[in-house]
């Protein structure tokens, strides 16, 4: 059988090496309060852009995912027990960096009863009690279709729900064997069955071995579904072990996708080869608000 031929990065990929005051600040905050974030663990290409800004994705329900995604970099496996006190630490995280936006994930928690939604909406509440001032929003799993969990989280009020489609439906089976296509659609337009204001959005890669018709296909299924936010950005294989990057989109490309997906009537759309899911997340809720 024949090797698989890796696609050289072109120019337009390079980010800045991480590092500055505050980058370091940050860093040192993360290991003192024993959290975790996903700009670390999915080696994310903004990290020094992100950090040095004072924004950080923080990770909770621990650093070990019970599914294993062909594109993810997260450890996957066997997870630690579920820590209570998370939310409070997260917090306290959250006010001595004197943050206006939180973003916060997790891992797949496929182990607990509700999949963490319980955890996530203490870390709302935590960080609203301790900094009012601070708006949130949660990139969240699809707790296996738990609708009663999904509503726990839409209930304690993030600013912003997101929850990635992450890919077109044909390659679901291969890029997200341990999730459905339907169920990520049918979690989206749920959120507004339970608070019809909320702000909704999710993100999807590229560079996969989609076609652009299957792209635009799949961002009119997400509208369909009453989504508010899109971010699409160039799948980067994070180590030989993960699915190969089949072709990289040119910047002018991600223009042409950005376009679509307005003239579809999503509120924003942020479309570029190192855009992430919470890349300018501040940014982008607001430009939701005055739309």
């Amino acid at each position: 059988m024949a090797a698989e031929v890796r696609v050289p990065k072109p120019p337009w990929l390079k980010a800045r090496y991480p590092g500055g005051e505050r980058f370091d600040h940050l860093k040192r905050l993360m290991r003192k309060h024993e959290l975790h974030s996903v700009c670390e663990e999915a080696r994310c290409p903004n990290i020094g852009e992100c950090w040095n800004a004072g924004t950080a994705t923080f990770m909770i329900l621990g650093d070990t995912c019970t599914r294993a995604c062909g594109f993810c970099a997260v450890t996957s496996g066997r997870p630690q027990p579920i820590d209570l006190l998370e939310p409070l630490r997260l917090a306290r995280a959250v006010e001595k960096l004197g943050l206006d936006y939180a973003v916060i994930t997790s891992v797949n928690r496929d182990d607990a009863p509700d999949g963490g939604a319980s955890i996530f909406a203490a870390c709302i509440r935590a960080i609203r009690h301790r900094t009012p001032s601070c708006q949130v929003e949660v990139l969240i799993p699809d707790f296996l279709g738990d609708w009663d969990a999904l509503a726990t989280v839409v209930r304690a009020k993030p600013l912003v729900l997101n929850h990635n489609t992450e890919t077109v439906p044909r390659l679901y089976r291969i890029v997200r064997p341990k999730a459905r296509y339907e169920r990520s659609l049918e979690l989206i337009r749920r959120v507004k069955e339970v608070d019809p204001a909320m702000t909704t959005k999710t993100g999807l890669m590229v560079g996969l071995g989609e076609s652009m018709d299957e792209l635009k296909l799949t961002m009119l299924d997400i509208r369909e579904n009453n989504c508010d936010l899109l971010t699409v950005g160039q799948y980067l294989q994070p180590t030989k072990k993960h699915l190969p990057v089949k072709r990289f989109y040119h910047p002018d490309e991600f223009l042409a996708i950005r376009d679509f997906g307005m003239s579809l009537g999503f509120s924003h759309v942020e479309a570029g080869p190192l855009v992430r899911s919470s890349y300018h997340a501040g940014e982008q809720s607001r430009a939701a608000m005055v739309s």
